[in-house]
């Protein structure tokens, strides 16, 4: 038997995630006088924000001759994009706050690519009727999490690295904090807190072809799925347009914003079937529908891809704008853009549903926040467009740690339910570790990584989602007496391998039921047995909420009220 866990960290405010929204969160709730603490499962450098390559967006009017960009325009884009099922207050809220988000990182140190005349470049995305995502070549990601990380240092945050949250601790209706593994040393660790954030980014890697880091198993949604807190609108998953052949490395939209186009096995520029006046900038779902229709009918090349060529841009805009780009597609395909097309297939990209959370990112367990990509405020709706998940994290991240620390200041610290639950958790990895699966982890994952891709991928049919949500199911089973037969403590990683699985296998069924519900098609999830949007029966969120064991779906309206119903056109 363990020993009893009997101490407890305390901090007023804790942030799980240590990528942009968990670092904006934490110097925003640092900066209104809370102790803050982030808790992250790698170190903040190595969390998937690093790897956002394209840009964010902001209505900066940076380019000449374009006309006139405003938040409204801004804010008009992401609704129609969102296939108008975002919440058009919180849209509203962060397309006019992007400009001072984007500014405040230029004043911190971000290295933003500049024009001529010295301003921040913005560059065409998907979706946009103005060039006004902001980029640093195509390491913009990598550029904002240093910056932010650097700022933490500076305040003194302190940051738990390699910590693995296992379940959140409550009382009396509210969060008081949670119960986390040290992954170095084996030790599982209380946390008190008057108020805790999830920003655990999102679920990609619960599907097999995906750009997310390895680390994306969808924890945050995980944690409060366990905890009774609604998740919204899980049926949204994007799928972007041009990943890597063969590794599902992305290929940053940013690579079509510079002037790429997408070719079949015939040389012809297919968009124009599909988006004739956007054409490669067309939003992400159409473009990715489309290259994959090629595909499907027989116009891809041999293999199961199309092309993405950019030699017409000339060696010397790659090297400068894209030149992460070429690197990737030199280093894990053989090929410099310069002199050949890249080829690509579409992949998993990005998580719109979420934590349902309001737009002061609070969920409906008190002193419980959710914000960045693991929430569904919801900014995206059904169809996230390009350059606004880095802006989300920013403005979120930022809102939310305000909220923390000015609900902090009114709540008061509560150990109880974070000791009872450390030395409950303790006994359960005890377990784990001590019981022997006759079935490897890595067996069960990629099962469910293979269902979720093929019967919840790009395009979706009752009968093939039926059939996934059965095997996930029992996959989920499985998955709650899962064992990995290894004592070890330290860097015991077949044991975070299955709690991982058992995230993923939690996150896979809000998926499936949520899309099976939906007998429509809008944004990237797409019924051929329902091609329509239907907006009489299903111009709503759905919410999962676990409770008892048990998942209930529900719906909940969406905020219209400035930019009326249209069909999309683009």
């Amino acid at each position: 038997m363990p020993a009893a866990i009997t101490d407890t960290r305390h901090h007023d405010a804790i942030v799980i995630g240590g990528g942009l929204t968990g670092l904006r969160a934490a110097l925003a709730a640092n900066g209104a006088g809370a102790d803050v603490a982030v808790i992250s499962k790698v170190h903040p450098l190595r969390s998937h924000s690093v790897a956002a390559q394209g840009g964010i967006n902001a209505s900066l009017n940076n380019n000449k001759g374009e006309g006139e960009d405003s938040w409204e325009a801004h804010a008009y884009d992401t609704v129609k994009g969102s296939d108008y099922l975002a919440d058009q207050d919180a849209v509203s809220f962060m397309c006019q706050d992007a400009p001072r988000a984007v500014l405040e990182m230029e004043s911190w140190g971000t290295t933003f690519s500049r024009d001529d005349e010295g301003r921040i470049a913005q560059r065409p995305f998907g979706g946009a009727g103005f060039p006004r995502t902001c980029y640093a070549a195509d390491r913009t990601g990598h550029n904002l999490i240093h910056t932010l990380y650097e700022k933490a240092v500076q305040a003194g945050i302190e940051i738990f690295e390699e910590r693995f949250v296992l379940s959140l601790a409550m009382e009396g209706g509210r969060c008081r904090g949670l119960v986390a593994l040290d992954i170095a040393s084996g030790e599982v660790e209380a946390f008190s807190s008057k108020s805790t954030l999830l920003a655990t980014g999102g679920y990609g890697r619960i599907f097999s072809r995906s750009t997310n880091a390895y680390i994306n198993t969808g924890d945050g949604a995980a944690l409060a799925l366990k905890a009774g807190v609604p998740l919204r609108d899980m049926e949204f998953v994007q799928f972007h347009p041009t990943t890597l052949f063969g590794t599902s490395i992305l290929i940053s939209e940013a690579a079509r914003g510079e002037g790429g186009v997408l070719t079949n096995a015939v040389g012809e520029r297919f968009m124009s079937r599909y988006a004739s006046k956007a054409m490669e900038l067309a939003p992400r779902d159409i473009v990715a529908r489309a290259i994959q229709r090629e595909i499907d009918e027989g116009r891809g090349q041999e293999g199961g891809y199309i092309n993405l060529d950019l030699r017409e841009l000339g060696r010397e805009k790659i090297m400068e704008r894209l030149p992460g780009i070429r690197q990737i597609a030199m280093d894990f395909a053989g090929i410099d853009p310069i002199s050949a097309p890249i080829p690509v297939q579409p992949g998993q990209h990005y998580s719109m549903g979420g934590v349902a959370c309001d737009v002061n990112c609070r969920t409906a367990l008190a002193g419980l926040y959710a914000a960045g990509e693991a929430a569904c405020v919801s900014v995206h709706g059904a169809n996230r467009l390009g350059g606004n998940s880095l802006l989300e994290t920013l403005v979120f991240g930022k809102l939310a740690g305000e909220n923390m620390a000015m609900d902090s200041a009114a709540a008061s610290f509560d150990d109880g339910a974070a000791k009872a639950l450390a030395n409950s958790e303790q006994l359960r990895l005890k377990e784990i570790r001590s019981t022997q699966n006759r079935t490897q982890t890595s067996k069960l994952r990629e099962e469910l990584n293979r269902t979720m891709f093929t019967d919840f991928g790009i395009f979706r049919t009752a009968l093939r989602m039926k059939g996934g949500l059965a095997i996930a199911s029992n996959l989920a089973n499985k998955g709650e007496s899962i064992g990995v037969g290894d004592k070890a403590k330290e860097y015991n990683q077949a044991l975070i391998g299955a709690l991982e699985f058992q995230n993923m296998s939690c996150v896979a069924l809000p998926i499936c039921m949520s899309a099976i519900a939906r007998e429509e098609s809008r944004g990237s999830h797409y019924r051929t047995d329902y091609p329509k949007r239907d907006d009489l029966r299903f111009l709503k969120h759905t919410h999962i909420t676990k409770r008892a064991g048990e998942h209930a779906l529900t719906y909940a309206d969406v905020l219209l009220d400035r930019w009326p119903l249209e069909e999309r056109r683009y």
